[in-house]
């Protein structure tokens, strides 16, 4: 049976709950994941992705001229959700510092050291995905593109001369992706979890209640992309609200651990940096908000035709 884009966004998530609790559970510390296999599966669904799309070619009825929204207003928060969006697609940069606390430091090892590797490493690996994908799949599709992405531009435009093992191997990685990176970018919520309780009872968490709190956050996750009609705009709201950790709070955490002298040089760049991304995120939160708002106004005006 052949899996729509609509139906990828149902298996995920419910995968994700068996999958991606009960296996974490172990699994305390983020260098204990077995990372370059899983980071493999992205590589594999990004190069197929605009390989595949390129080698068709462009579609007959392509446009690249920008879909204007209904007022500048329109426009510009649109601009800014899909900013949001990015910045999303973008939350690995949340997990840096959690991932290098987990690695052990010395003074003759630090831990920046092969951490300052890994990123340039990981940014490098990054680039090589993700600007083929956005340059060909922008050049094979244009603004036909749908809203939940290239992959469902694939099985719209070229399902008829693409072999059903292609596309479903496509769609088999980025479930396998998600599945694995699900367990990464859960650590912080589970670690806050775990931290609570053993602030509260004084002693460490035992693997069964590890295993709960990875198992309700699992089934709130699930709940969430299953129940909310307007995930994608969903996205955007989120990165807004993420990109403080990025953005902001690393220049204001310099600030307090370093003590620079007030009105200096630095002082200065990292109170700018830093309240530059505060503002950032500010309007990427106003632009989300306004997508979902938009967006359910829309679905109850559907549900009220369709009623009459």
């Amino acid at each position: 049976m052949r899996l729509e884009a609509a139906h990828i966004r149902r298996v995920v998530p419910r995968l994700r709950v068996p999958g991606g609790g009960p296996r974490a559970a172990p699994e305390p510390q983020l260098h204990r994941f077995r990372l370059p296999r899983r980071a493999a599966t992205a590589v594999l669904y990004c190069t197929m992705i605009w390989v595949i799309s390129v080698s068709k070619g462009r579609l007959p009825e392509v446009s690249y001229h920008p879909v204007r929204g209904n007022s500048d207003v329109d426009g510009m928060l649109n601009v800014l959700n899909a900013l949001g969006i990015i910045a999303f697609a973008f939350r690995g940069h949340n997990l840096v510092l959690e991932i290098q606390a987990t690695m052990p430091s010395t003074l003759k090892r630090p831990s920046h050291v092969p951490m300052w590797r890994g990123v340039g490493a990981a940014y490098l690996l990054i680039a090589l995905c993700m600007y083929p994908v956005a340059i060909g799949g922008f050049w094979a599709y244009g603004n036909l593109i749908p809203s939940n992405g290239i992959v469902s531009a694939m099985r719209k435009f070229h399902s008829h001369d693409i072999s059903r093992g292609v596309l479903g191997l496509t769609t088999l990685l980025i479930i396998v992706n998600c599945l694995s990176s699900y367990q990464i970018y859960a650590m912080p919520p589970f670690d806050n979890l775990e931290a609570a309780y053993m602030s509260v009872a004084n002693k460490p968490c035992p693997r069964w209640l590890r295993s709960g709190f990875r198992a309700f956050f699992g089934s709130l996750t699930f709940f969430v992309a299953v129940a909310l009609p307007f995930l994608s705009e969903l996205a955007g709201l989120l990165g807004g609200i993420a990109l403080p950790v990025t953005l902001a709070y690393p220049c204001f955490m310099w600030i307090l651990t370093k003590k620079p002298r007030r009105y200096g040089g630095m002082w200065c760049t990292n109170w700018f940096l830093g309240s530059l991304g505060m503002g950032l995120s500010v309007l990427l939160i106003i632009g989300g908000i306004w997508r979902i708002v938009d967006k359910a106004s829309t679905c109850a005006s559907l549900k009220q035709l369709s009623d009459r």
